[in-house]
């Protein structure tokens, strides 16, 4: 049994009658995986909850007007202007399955690392996701690196750093072992750069020689 649940009734409406049942705070949603797809709808506060909480990456019992079904969250379509969801996808799974899923890579205890407390270095994140496989059961809620042995500025995290829980596997067999996750910068460094380059003096056109050696102006007196 799934940790989050939502509860789904079936819609007939397609198309433009979708803003109608927008209106009354309904969102409509599919779940593929069947031999068709299914059509549905649910409560859009309810929905948005279970969405925040299980994302990409966690199951959800669907109860698709009586019938239970488990599924992972395809993709959801938001509203560009309103930021509010318009459409959510499923993708119904089996317990027993291993299924594909997208999972947040979290850094931890980085303020506890010297490279923090000591040098006040900054962390900056290139990978904030990755697809990971496994049984619904087994699947993550995140992925978690621990970065409190940090200390040099050309310290790095990397995916082989990654430690998988038992019966997880990264999707992609292919990834770079030595791709970079997380990397130091130092903010003093950076900002003393920034200002060393706003002194620099502009230079002037006059003090540019044209290609035949001479200056710009002597060039267009002749």
């Amino acid at each position: 049994m799934a940790e989050y649940k939502l509860t789904l009734e079936k819609r007939e409406v397609t198309g433009k009658k979708l803003k109608d049942l927008r209106t009354k705070g309904l969102i409509p949603s599919v779940v593929y995986g069947g031999k068709e797809p299914v059509l549905l709808a649910s409560e859009y506060v309810a929905t948005e909850k279970v969405l925040e909480k299980a994302g990409y990456h966690s199951p959800i019992d669907l109860d698709m007007a009586g019938k239970k079904h488990l599924a992972i969250v395809k993709n959801v379509a938001i509203d560009p202007v309103s930021r509010k969801i318009m459409n959510v996808e499923f993708q119904a799974i089996s317990a027993r399955e291993v299924v594909e899923a997208t999972t947040p890579v979290v850094i931890v205890n980085f303020e506890a690392s010297e490279a923090s407390k000591t040098y006040h270095f900054a962390l900056t994140q290139a990978i904030e996701e990755l697809d990971v496989k496994a049984k619904p059961a087994d699947l993550p809620k995140e992925l978690e690196i621990d970065a409190s042995s940090m200390k040099e500025v050309d310290d790095k995290i990397v995916i082989s750093d990654i430690v998988l829980p038992k019966g997880v596997e990264l999707a992609d067999k292919e990834l770079d072992p030595e791709q970079v996750v997380a990397s130091l910068y130092d903010p003093a460094a950076e900002a003393e750069k920034r200002e060393a380059e706003a002194e620099e003096p502009a230079v002037e056109a006059a003090d540019v020689p044209a290609d035949n050696g001479k200056k710009p102006e002597e060039s267009a007196q002749e």
